[in-house]
Formats: structure tokens, C-alpha cells, sequence
């Protein structure tokens, strides 16, 4: 299909519904939303577990975060293709493969014996999630339109946050009482059940069309952002033991992967064949948005994984209450979600970013005072404002990032988002626990006790994170609204 007719592919804004359809909709939106709860979930049920698997499985910390940093980096490395199976294969199929997926990870985790074989369920349960959000993302861009598409996103974030939330709550209270499998035991019969009623109730809404996939491109990105990951996440066991390989090497080769990746997009876009079409920067605003989606996932995702390992090692505080800590702000973010996206819908994203991103930095340049007497509601409360800081930032960069590019480029646009935001995420958690373990490292060469050198160790991560937390204030001020039909402002007209 030329680029031509995929212009006049008919927009949800420019055909009317009748209530039928519109119930159709609805219900499909719904159990897309449903589903991918279900599955982010499992995104950080595993943080508060990572201080008790160290014990229970005789690991380093090191070792431990690629339990997060696996999950993540394979839903990077599978996420580009999903722009290729979303325009190949209808809504119902690609829902029922994505939670299949999932379920057999989700089996696979509880039935290990060990970090190797629990790694790989989770690198399984990765693959399905990967497929879930740009499906959800693509689906709702397509069907909602853009007068509403604030609120919708608003829909999202709850999702994104609230799942999030509960994960580490539902994960602390199963390791104060039962044995560690039994995260993903109790998880297993939910996900089974959501694929059953996805299969039965879920209707193809998208129109599919032939794209030829490119196996060079599928190489190129898994090497790009693998090497960058693991070269990242390679640092963080330089203070303990020795990495397979230096850590210069995953980078460079990271980096080479990567300019030949987009090189050979730039090649193939002209002809509808990329993998990952990256004419979608030709839009300003989306570029930003990615950017400071970037950067926020880093911060996000650090703290997630550094709290928990503050709170026990330093506190001395039990997985129970550390969940129980969490919870508040996932769920604030939450319900916020909806509120923030009308306002979106009313005010626009500037309104919306500047503040959010300012509360985001504030908190995390309180977090490099913390130390071994900081008090436990100073946390909470800590936790509560970056929390809503954050649910003023996600749901204005989701909506303005995929409103800012044609209804051609959508399966493109959620799958860059989603490839960004989750290396982001990767990388941060790698990049923070690689400052807190060289710092503990070299306090404690100094003479400092155990307890407050790692205490040391975590105020340096957080520190790296306040100084990346100011770009996005800056950036705040860019973005900007995008037009009803990003096609008329230019965007996708060759």
C-alpha cells in the first residue's frame, strides 16, 4: 500500500458511529485495559522481592536486578516489532497471542527452582506485555477522537500506575506469609482467566494491510538496545563480581547497532518498509514528548527499585510494609489519571508538565539527604509527591506524543514510545543500582559501617537522578497541543 492510500485511511474523528459501534468500542477499550493491568503488574510486583530473593536465592543485587531489568529490556528488543504485528494481524489474535504468552511466562516463574530459569519466565512474560501496550495505545488512538483522547490516556495511566502500585503491596504481603512462587501462582489464574474473556468478548476493531517485515532491522534493534542495557547494567557489577565482559564492549556495540538501526530505517521508511518508521520525529512535539517520557521512566524506575532496598537494608523495615508504603502514591497516580486527562483535554499539556516535572525534581533532590535516621513517614510522603508529579507528566506526554503524528504513523509512534520508555526504564534501574553499588563499594574501602555506606551508595543513585530530573523542567515549556489532524500540519505528507 503506497503512502498515498494509507493517508486516506479514515480517521475515528472524521467517521460518525452508531451506538452500536460505539458500545463495541467501548468494551473493546475496556477489557484492553483490563488485560493490560493484569500484565503490568507483574512489571514491579517483583522490587520488594529483590532484597528477599538476594537471601533466598545466595545472590548479589547485581544479580538480582535483571529479575526487573530482563523484564524490561525484553519488552525494548520485542516492542519494534509490534508496529510490524499490529498492522499484520487483527485486534482478537494479537490479544489472544500477547496473553497466551504471558500466561505460559507467568507458569514457567512459579515453577522455577532457581534465578536462571525465573529469569527466563520472566523474559517470556515480557514478550507478552511488550505486545499489550502498544495494542492498547494504537487501539485507543484509532477509536477515541481527539477531543477525548485526554480523558482515554487519563484511562491509561491508571493502569500504568495503579497496577504498579498494587504489584510491590500484593508482593510484600505474599513474602511476609508465603513462599516467593506464590507471586506468580496467585497471578497465573488471573491471567488465564483475562485471556478466556478477551478471547470470548474481544471484536476486531483494526483495519489490517500487508508490511513486510525486515530481519536486518529486527537484528540491528535487538543489539541496539541490548548492548546498551546490558552494558549499563555490567557497571553496576563492577564493584562486585567480575562482568563476562567490560562494560565498553555491550555499549560500543550497542551504539554501532544503533546508528546502523536507524540508518536502515531512514532507507526503508521512503518505501513503507521500516520496522520502526522514524518519521514520526518529524514531528517537534512527539520528539519531546519521547524525550521527557525517557527521562521521567529513568527516574521513575531508579527509585522503584532503590526504595525498596533503602527501606529494608537501611530501615530495617519488612517487605510487607514496604509494599504497604508504595501503595498510597500508586493509587493516588492513579485516580489522578482521569482528572489530569480532562484537564488535558481542557488546558493543554504546558499547564499540566511544568509543575509535575518540578515536583518530580524536588523530591528526588530531597531523596540525596536520606540516610540511616531518616524517619519513615518522610519517605511516604516523599513517595506521595513524586507519585503526583508523575501523573501530571505521563498522561499530557502520552496524549500529546501519539496526537502529534498521522493515523498511519499510530502502530509506528506506540511502538518507539514504548521501545524508549522501557530502555529508559531498564537503564535507570541499571544506571542507579550501578552508582549505589561503586559508592558503597569504595565508602566502605573508606572505613564506613555496612548500614551507612550503602546508605551513602543509595543518596549518590538518587543524586544522578535529581541531575537528570532537570532537563524535562526545561523541555516542559515545548510541548505543546497538537492539532485534530496532525496530517494537515504536515506530518506524514510526502
Amino acid at each position: 500500500m503506497t503512502s498515498e492510500a494509507l493517508n486516506d485511511l479514515p480517521s475515528a474523528a472524521a467517521a460518525p458511529i452508531d451506538s452500536s459501534t460505539a458500545a463495541r468500542n467501548r468494551l473493546v477499550i475496556a477489557l484492553l485495559l483490563v488485560s493490560t493491568f493484569v500484565v503490568f503488574l507483574n512489571e514491579t510486583i517483583m522490587s520488594v522481592a529483590i532484597p528477599h530473593l538476594m537471601g533466598d536465592l545466595g545472590v548479589t543485587a547485581s544479580a538480582a536486578q535483571w529479575l526487573t531489568t530482563a523484564f524490561l529490556l525484553t519488552m525494548a528488543v520485542v516492542i519494534p516489532v509490534t508496529g510490524f504485528l499490529l498492522q499484520r494481524i487483527n485486534t482478537r489474535p494479537i490479544y489472544i497471542l500477547a496473553m497466551s504468552i504471558f500466561s505460559v511466562g507467568t507458569l514457567v516463574c512459579a515453577l522455577s527452582p532457581g534465578l536462571e530459569l525465573l529469569v527466563f519466565g520472566r523474559v517470556i512474560q515480557a514478550t507478552g506485555t511488550a505486545i499489550m501496550m502498544p495494542l492498547l495505545m494504537t487501539t485507543v488512538m484509532t477509536l477515541v477522537p481527539p477531543e477525548a483522547r485526554g480523558k482515554t490516556m487519563g484511562n491509561i495511566s491508571i493502569v500504568m500506575s495503579v497496577a504498579p502500585a498494587i504489584g510491590p503491596a500484593i508482593g510484600g504481603f505474599i513474602l511476609n506469609n508465603l513462599e516467593w512462587r506464590w507471586i506468580f501462582i496467585l497471578v497465573l489464574p488471573i491471567a488465564i482467566a483475562a485471556l478466556i474473556l478477551g478471547a470470548v468478548r474481544i471484536r476486531n476493531v483494526s483495519t489490517t494491510r500487508y508490511a513486510p517485515l525486515d530481519y536486518l532491522s529486527v537484528v540491528l534493534s535487538a543489539l541496539a538496545f541490548g548492548g546498551l542495557v546490558y552494558g549499563i547494567s555490567s557497571l553496576g557489577e563492577a564493584a562486585g563480581a567480575e562482568p563476562v565482559l567490560p562494560a565498553w564492549v555491550p555499549i560500543a556495540i550497542g551504539v554501532v547497532a544503533m546508528i546502523l538501526f536507524v540508518v536502515r530505517q531512514v532507507a526503508l521508511q521512503h518505501r513503507d518498509k521500516a520496522l520502526l518508521d522514524l518519521r514520526t520525529f518529524s514531528s517537534r512535539n512527539y520528539t519531546i514528548s519521547v524525550v521527557m517520557m525517557a527521562v521521567a521512566m529513568m527516574s521513575l524506575f531508579g527509585t522503584v527499585i532503590l526504595l525498596p532496598l533503602y527501606l529494608q537494608n537501611v530501615l530495617g523495615q519488612d517487605t510487607q510494609t514496604i509494599g504497604l508504603m508504595l501503595l498510597p502514591g500508586g493509587l493516588l497516580m492513579g485516580l489522578l489519571g482521569p482528572p489530569v486527562g480532562r484537564l488535558y483535554d481542557r488546558l493543554g499539556p504546558t499547564p499540566l508538565l511544568v509543575p509535575g516535572t518540578i515536583i518530580v525534581a524536588a523530591v528526588l533532590w530531597l531523596l540525596t539527604l536520606v540516610d540511616q535516621n531518616t524517619s519513615i513517614w518522610a519517605i511516604l510522603a516523599g513517595h506521595i509527591a513524586i507519585s503526583v508529579g508523575l501523573a501530571l507528566v505521563f498522561t499530557p506526554l502520552f496524549t500529546a506524543s501519539m496526537s502529534s503524528v498521522g493515523m498511519r504513523f499510530y502502530s509506528h509512534a506506540s511502538a518507539i514510545l514504548g521501545s524508549v520508555q522501557q530502555v529508559a526504564g531498564a537503564a535507570g534501574v541499571a544506571l542507579f543500582v550501578a552508582v549505589m553499588t561503586a559508592q558503597t563499594a569504595a565508602l566502605t574501602a573508606g572505613g564506613l559501617a555496612g548500614v551507612e555506606a550503602l546508605a551513602g551508595g543509595i543518596r549518590s543513585a538518587f543524586l544522578i537522578g535529581a541531575v537528570i530530573s532537570l532537563l524535562p523542567i526545561i523541555a516542559a515549556f515545548f510541548v505543546r497541543k497538537p492539532p485534530a489532524n496532525p496530517e494537515m500540519a504536515g506530518l506524514g505528507s510526502h
